[in-house]
């Protein structure tokens, strides 16, 4: 499933922070990569990535192989903002008609629709195991800089909810394969 990660190598875990710092509570993701870059700590085999919008970046990004995906982002749920959400995307869903990955946007869906494209292009099996979601029900989503309080109240739990999941998946080969 990875070409990074082989039996008696540690799993290889990419923690991609999503978002657009332009647009208030978009940057979540992007804050929560640079908490835990500050933090350092992470387990063996776990890489930071601040992807921001740049979609196309991160679908080529993981066609090195990760045996799962953590996605840091803002996500809207219905719930009141700064609550946190642990998601599971199916990686085998199929990709909606015209999802199409945009230069100033990034849909999970669309990046993960293009990594098959280009995996199968490449003719090599899909690059990764699972896709977990960490996502912030944000405020705002209007043009601003800087997160409002109750989602920038929200970073450090994430980044600790992020350290637990990933020492999850990687303490159990069973964690990012299934």
């Amino acid at each position: 499933m990875s070409g990074r990660a082989g039996p008696s190598s540690d799993p290889a875990v990419l923690v991609a922070g999503i978002g657009n710092v332009f647009l208030s509570d978009d940057g979540f993701g992007v804050e929560v990569v640079r908490a835990l870059r500050a933090r350092g700590g992470l387990p063996a085999g776990v890489e930071l990535l601040d992807t921001g919008i740049r979609g196309m970046h991160l679908a080529y990004q993981l066609l090195d192989g990760y045996d799962a995906v953590v996605l840091v982002d803002a996500v809207r749920r219905g719930s009141e903002p700064g609550t946190l959400h642990t998601l599971e995307h199916d990686v085998d869903a199929p990709r909606p008609d015209g999802a199409a990955l945009d230069a100033h946007g990034m849909d999970p869906a669309a990046v993960l629709g293009l990594l098959d494209d280009l995996a199968g292009s490449m003719g090599i099996d899909r690059p990764v195991g699972r896709v977990l979601v960490v996502g912030c029900e944000p405020a705002s989503l209007e043009e601003g800089i800087g997160l409002g309080a109750a989602v920038a109240a929200a970073v450090e739990p994430a980044a600790d909810l992020v350290t637990e999941l990933v020492g999850t998946l990687v303490g159990t080969r069973e964690g990012v394969r299934r």
